[in-house]
């Protein structure tokens, strides 16, 4: 594969940031590209090197800050990386230190980042549908306001995610929304004998323009249709595929920690 591939938001601006897919990275077989994800069965030089080309495209001699994903509501702060070992267990991640790139992983899940560029403030979350319903956005954003960020200042971007044509679930999984709150029915299609399909990407979105951000951007790209640009654990497990890799989105702000 060529060079990292960083897709940027409009509503970021010049913040540091970039959703990544797979394409730039020296992983081989199933997992062929910029797999990051210590989870999968990849070579650990290989994650390791594909970590290094991510951060370099994003925001050179960057520290790289991931934390241990557990589909939850919960964000932390975030001062210096921790070791792979340390790592808290969060969904989410907010800094005002330059130098630090937040990094989320996903495979499916909906990344989104976040910046309140006056204020010097980032964040970054992991929104599978558990931790959405969960509110990882909302945690997210509470955590920017406490390092003095305001809301409605506040911009973000959902990066690629799986997209409703390709997301079916049943129908337990669309009354567990609608029991919620029944206006989440308009984030299903329906059709007469067919399982329901969700929209990830907007129901995110949706969360984040109640919390009263400034703006939400939805980039619109499906990470299961698109093999060759992003890795899928739906599409992986549909396929029989013995593994999956994980694509990274990073955010930080410039300058130095030391």
């Amino acid at each position: 594969m060529s060079g990292v591939e960083v897709i940027r938001a409009g509503a970021l601006g010049d913040i540091p940031h970039g959703f990544l897919g797979r394409r730039g990275g020296v992983s081989s077989g199933e997992l062929e590209g910029l797999n990051v994800g210590f989870g999968s069965n990849d070579d650990r030089s290989a994650i390791e090197e594909n970590r290094r080309r991510a951060v370099a495209a994003v925001l050179p001699q960057a520290d790289l800050a991931t934390v241990h994903q557990v589909h939850s509501g919960d964000a932390v702060y975030v001062e210096r990386s921790w070791p792979q070992d340390e790592r808290p267990h969060a969904d989410a991640m907010v800094t005002d230190r330059p130098g630090l790139l937040l990094g989320i992983l996903t495979a499916d899940c909906a990344p989104v980042l976040f910046a309140h560029a006056e204020a010097g403030v980032v964040g970054a979350a992991h929104a599978g549908w558990r931790g959405a319903v969960a509110g990882v956005t909302d945690a997210t954003v509470a955590a920017m306001e406490r390092l003095g960020a305001s809301r409605d200042r506040i911009r973000a971007a959902v990066g690629p995610c799986i997209a409703q044509p390709s997301y079916e679930v049943d129908a337990a999984f669309l009354d567990r929304f609608v029991a919620a709150d029944r206006g989440n029915r308009r984030f299903f299609a329906e059709a007469p004998g067919k399982k329901p399909h969700f929209d990830l990407a907007d129901y995110v979105a949706h969360r984040l323009r109640a919390a009263g951000l400034a703006e939400v951007e939805i980039l619109g790209l499906d990470t299961y249709a698109d093999p060759v640009r992003f890795y899928s654990y739906r599409r992986a497990t549909h396929r029989s595929e013995a593994d999956y890799g994980r694509q990274v989105s990073l955010i930080g702000l410039p300058g130095s920690t030391s």
